[in-house]
């Protein structure tokens, strides 16, 4: 004899679509995530190149501050060599330079010259001392 279980199933509904959105959630938070670590690389990429940069300005007042005045005619050359670095910075400057320059010839194109004297070194220092690096 067999059993036959004909029941009629009235409360099993037909399957529905699930609208399922966390992939696209992960894709936005994975390129949020690399957008911001491209950002942090680019800002440690510009913080590392600006401090390794080469200076000439820096460098320059550097070797103005060095000069040895022993040696007149080649100092009087490197103050103009690494004081036109700084004449372009306001027209104070540039008058200052012109003039240096001007007082510095005296001690240049000449075989032999003395040594400077008072007013030149202060006129040195005066312009060592306006620049701003």
């Amino acid at each position: 004899m067999q059993k036959h279980y004909d029941i009629p199933l009235h409360d099993i509904k037909p399957l529905l679509e699930v609208e399922e959105y966390s992939l696209l959630y992960s894709i936005g938070l994975a390129f949020f995530i690399l957008l911001l670590l491209l950002g942090a690389l680019y800002l440690l990429y510009k913080w590392l190149h600006k401090r390794n940069a080469y200076n000439i300005r820096k460098e320059h007042f550097r070797l103005l501050e060095a000069l040895d005045f022993s040696d007149t005619k080649n100092s009087a050359y490197l103050v103009t060599l690494y004081g036109a670095t700084f004449k372009d910075d306001s027209p104070r400057h540039s008058e200052m330079y012109t003039n240096l320059t001007q007082r510095l010839s005296n001690y240049k194109y000449k075989k032999e010259v003395e040594v400077f004297d008072d007013e030149v070194r202060g006129y040195i220092e005066l312009y060592k001392g306006m620049i701003d690096v």
